[in-house]
């Protein structure tokens, strides 16, 4: 018998947050989308809302209640711009901040864009044992934030340790 754990598909949602893009022309949510797809999870639904901590609010409560949605990966609005306010919409929804995400991504994009890096507040936390990551919006932070980090935290396989067990289970449909 093998200890080997087999892959786990997890239902995730897609945020994008922007005043200027549609789902017609949203690179970066099409790109988290098509990145969770190819490796095996189910993309349990998507939107796109303008930077507005209410709307930000409303769409994600809704995913946090939803029994199926296990986690969202949001892009936008977490930089220093007037209108940025993704993180303040998201934060205070956390039970738990995954304090070591948004480092290790900072640390992670240092070889990308240099210093610049300390200019993205990207963060991630639990509410209601969803996960919730917050990336910058240009397609590049989103693509390392995936191949870098989130990808294997959302793999039941990985070890020593990832996020798997910690999310809600899925109720049968």
């Amino acid at each position: 018998m093998s200890s080997q754990k087999e892959f786990e598909p997890l239902n995730i949602c897609v945020l994008t947050v922007s005043d200027t893009r549609n789902l017609d022309t949203d690179t970066s949510g099409q790109k988290l989308r098509d990145l969770l797809i190819a490796a095996g999870h189910k993309l349990h639904d998507r939107n796109l809302v303008i930077d507005d901590i209410y709307q930000i609010r409303a769409v994600l409560s809704n995913w946090i209640i939803d029994a199926q949605a296990q986690v969202v990966l949001i892009t936008g609005g977490t930089g220093f711009a007037g209108r940025d306010s993704t993180v303040e919409a998201v934060s205070p929804l956390f039970d738990k901040t995954v304090v070591g995400f948004g480092e290790l991504f900072r640390q992670v994009s240092y070889d990308e864009i240099g210093t610049s890096t300390i200019q993205s507040r990207a963060t991630a936390g639990f509410s209601n044992r969803t996960l919730i990551f917050c990336l910058p919006g240009s397609t590049g932070a989103c693509t390392t934030a995936w191949e870098k980090i989130i990808k294997e935290q959302l793999d039941s396989r990985h070890r020593p340790c990832n996020f798997v067990g910690q999310l809600k289970i899925k109720t049968a449909p």
